[in-house]
């Protein structure tokens, strides 16, 4: 058989066809059309009236010339629904203004021409929200109708020859919520990739080997960057858990998370691993990152890791088991994470002697914002915590100064110092010199810094 041909028409001229039953939508094997839900459908229409690409349809001709859909029947009928079905764009599409350009009209409502003749242009916006086509301006009805459509047409097959194309093409599995979710994190989808290629989720046992393919591993790492700095925010859908943070992660939350996990494959056992499954990782994640602020030996962690795993994940706390929490609840409601998490920290501060108050972590922004700048924002403190990161190239790198658990008063401490054109490079230096310790009550510590650099500052005037 010939090679198949390319065809090119307006969408006005395919539509047109199928209307006509030139290009026909039910062939013998095809699946009925209407699979797709409103919000594919939003999309699709969004991506017409914004010029953008929409794959080739592909088609079978008969010998007697009828012309079916082999693969594009959803595309296909969704235009059509939106063209001549009264179709309307639901509330829900994800980018609703369309910009176009459309000519100036006078007080008359006459297209206005310049100086030298010329039609004069202005830029039109257009809200697509609970809009049809018939509700759609001129200029983006136009444009809609003279979308190119591209086919690809198998020409000269029997109807049997024609299913089979049909069978073949579409052999695929779409996109699950997990993995579409990953789409919508495309700021961190590296840091994120690179995450996913610590040993810890390559050798676990508590992941089925699927898992490691269908996505669910991109959503613990967004579940646990979520549950570890936004829990007050928290997104049960998937599409929400990526898009929230996309516009409100930072790149240090998700370093932060793969220092942790390098620290976790440190002490984990093998017997461990099972305990971080596709559904708890992240809970365990964050009862870790919380762990942290505690001081003790990372060991110790492994150590009540392995005393749940014998016998007191049974041990009940207001009434209340982890593994049975959620058997009337669905594991991804909050109230559910947050008993969850109750749980553990209660069970771990009483294993390892911990007052639950410790594990608590200073919110750097909120530290700033109270302590130095009201009108502070995150990229002001991510601007800091960079200068910080370059002040510890000149002191001790070791020093117990740059615990994690003493980032909130020695970043609040350059806001200050940058807040009033303060050079501090010098001083740094000298208090690292100078000290090995810090005060646990960031407030305190702050003060006491302040106060000391202050000292530092008249001293250096006076010499």
């Amino acid at each position: 058989m010939a090679r198949p041909r390319k065809q090119t028409y307006t969408m006005e001229m395919y539509l047109g066809k199928m209307k006509d039953m030139d290009i026909r939508s039910d062939q013998d094997v095809q699946r009925l059309s209407g699979a797709w839900n409103k919000n594919m459908i939003n999309e699709l229409i969004v991506t017409v009236l914004t010029d953008n690409y929409i794959p080739p349809v592909i088609l079978g001709e008969e010998k007697n010339s009828q012309i079916w859909i082999i693969d594009g029947l959803q595309r296909s009928s969704s235009l059509m629904l939106f063209r001549y079905g009264n179709y309307k764009i639901t509330s829900s599409v994800e980018e609703p203004v369309i910009r176009y350009r459309t000519k100036a009209k006078d007080e008359n409502g006459d297209v206005k021409i310049d100086g030298n003749g010329n039609v004069v242009w202005e830029d039109a916006e257009f809200n697509l929200k609970n809009k049809t086509y018939d509700r759609l301006p001129e200029e983006l009805k136009k444009k809609f109708n003279e979308y190119q459509i591209e086919t690809v047409i198998h020409e000269g097959y029997e109807m049997n020859q024609i299913s089979r194309f049909v069978r073949r093409y579409n052999n695929h599995t779409a996109m699950n919520a997990a993995q579409k979710a990953f789409t919508y994190v495309d700021v961190f989808a590296r840091e994120i990739r690179g995450i996913l290629g610590n040993q810890f989720f390559i050798n676990s046992t508590g992941y089925k080997e699927k898992e490691k393919r269908n996505g669910s591993l991109e959503r613990v790492v967004l579940e646990s960057v979520m549950c570890m700095f936004h829990l007050g925010n928290w997104k049960k859908q998937s599409k929400q858990l990526g898009a929230y943070l996309n516009e409100n992660a930072t790149i240090e939350e998700f370093k932060i998370l793969d220092q942790n996990i390098t620290r976790l494959e440190n002490i984990l056992t093998d017997d461990l691993y099972s305990i971080f499954t596709s559904k708890d990782t992240f809970i365990w994640m964050t009862l870790f990152h919380k762990f942290t602020n505690s001081g003790l030996e990372d060991s110790r962690f492994a150590e009540f890791l392995t005393a749940f795993k014998d016998g007191l994940n049974l041990a009940e706390v207001n009434g209340m088991t982890f593994y049975t929490i959620d058997e009337n609840r669905s594991t991804k409601d909050k109230s559910v994470i947050m008993d969850k998490l109750d749980i553990l920290e209660t069970l771990m501060c009483d294993y390892l002697d911990i007052d639950k108050g410790d594990l608590e972590e200073v919110n750097v922004l909120d530290f700033v914002r109270e302590n130095v700048d009201p009108d502070a924002a995150q990229e002001d403190v991510e601007l800091y915590k960079d200068m910080l990161r370059d002040f510890a190239l000149k002191v001790d790198g070791n020093s117990k100064l740059l615990d994690r658990q003493n980032q909130a008063s020695l970043i609040a401490i350059i806001a200050y110092a940058c807040n009033r054109d303060i050079q501090i490079d010098a001083w740094i230096v000298d208090y690292f010199n100078r000290n090995d310790s810090y005060i646990d009550n960031q407030m305190e510590n702050f003060q006491y810094m302040k106060c000391d650099m202050e000292d530092f500052v008249k001293m250096s005037d006076v010499a």
